[in-house]
């Protein structure tokens, strides 16, 4: 009898071990359309205390709580706390689509034929982030799974020909997967049956400290290389070098020391890694405070990084978040010598994107 409940006991350990070593995905109602459609709000979380929240309204990021150095969990993402106030406006963890970032002169051609875009502002013949009724503005379709030891969501986005004036049905995907190493992976998707540009990225604003300005946190980026851009921030077509200038993290940088350097008061810039078709680490952030450390990994040709310049403290201070927009360059479509975001029928958009958190001694 006894051997009996050794074993017994023995096997709800191992049972329990593989339940602590398997990341969870839940969902709730996070709220509804105006139009009555459910909102799911969908939260994963892992063995070590990170937790990430998601919501099929934009394919959203809706928070990223961390633990720091001390074992004290923190929100380290910018956050809408309501359902409510996502609908109200901002791209908070957005994904953008179907193009990230600005394109300019109002639209494209695409093998002689001129595509006018819709939501372009009038002064400046730019559109931006695909328009007001993009990506970030759609209700997606989601599906959670769970397997090996990672737990993932699924969000899924059928764009119509001719919505906000984009050529081609394009069919996107989003997979968030969180694993057990603290690894949040984006893995973006798409098809098209006409030829058109997408563009997709993720538009999260980070603050590892929980609170406050990213002032104290230090930036180090792998990119050697800007896009120089006009007074619309619409890059010229030219890669500046960075070195020596205020733009140079090739070693990390105390943000507060750069940021006030920048002409337009802080970073609103596409920065250019080593040229690579795979993925590669672009930046590493820190936070001497608390510890935290966040990597970010992509196979995106470039990164706009934007330091929330215009926040005026209701809710967010300036400076209160940065955003790692890692995309194919602004204005790609009407700039020849940038990497091309043409997507023809029968290829396929596949892009991935790690935040990969850590906790420095």
């Amino acid at each position: 009898m006894k051997k009996v409940i050794q074993i017994a006991l023995l096997a709800t350990v191992f049972f329990s071990a593989v339940l602590v070593q398997t990341a969870e995905v839940n969902s709730t109602v996070w709220g509804k359309m105006p139009d009555g459609r459910e909102v799911r709000l969908f939260t994963l979380t892992n063995e070590q205390g990170l937790t990430v929240c998601l919501a099929d309204y934009g394919a959203l990021l809706v928070s990223i709580d961390a633990l720091d150095r001390n074992g004290e969990s923190g929100r380290i993402t910018l956050t809408y706390n309501s359902l409510e106030e996502a609908l109200a406006g901002g791209v908070f963890g957005s994904v953008i689509g179907r193009f990230a970032n600005r394109i300019d002169g109002g639209g494209f051609m695409i093998e002689g034929t001129r595509y006018d875009l819709k939501s372009v502002n009038p002064k400046t013949g730019v559109h931006i982030h695909g328009g007001k009724t993009g990506f970030h503005r759609q209700l997606w379709q989601s599906k959670s799974l769970k397997n090996d030891g990672k737990a993932a969501v699924t969000f899924n986005l059928e764009s119509a020909d001719g919505h906000e004036g984009y050529p081609g049905t394009v069919k996107a995907g989003v997979t968030y997967t969180l694993t057990n190493d603290n690894a949040l992976i984006i893995d973006y998707e798409a098809t098209t049956d006409q030829p058109t540009h997408v563009n997709l990225t993720n538009h999260a604003y980070f603050n590892l400290a929980g609170g406050g300005s990213i002032e104290e946190q230090t930036l180090q980026l792998h990119a050697s290389k800007i896009l120089e851009i006009d007074d619309r921030n619409i890059p010229t077509g030219k890669r500046l070098p960075v070195a020596n200038t205020p733009f140079d993290f090739l070693t990390p940088k105390r943000l507060g020391d750069q940021l006030p350097l920048i002409g337009k008061s802080g970073l609103d810039h596409c920065f250019v890694p080593a040229e690579s078709n795979s993925a590669q680490t672009i930046a590493v952030l820190k936070d001497p405070k608390s510890g935290r450390v966040m990597t970010v990994v992509s196979t995106k040709p470039g990164v706009q990084i934007f330091t929330g310049n215009n926040f005026k403290g209701n809710p967010y201070p300036k400076w209160g978040g940065i955003c790692f927009e890692t995309q194919f360059f602004p204005n790609a479509p009407n700039e020849p010598s940038f990497p091309s975001s043409l997507l023809r029928p029968g290829d396929r958009y596949e892009h991935t994107t790690e935040f990969r958190f850590s906790v420095a001694d």
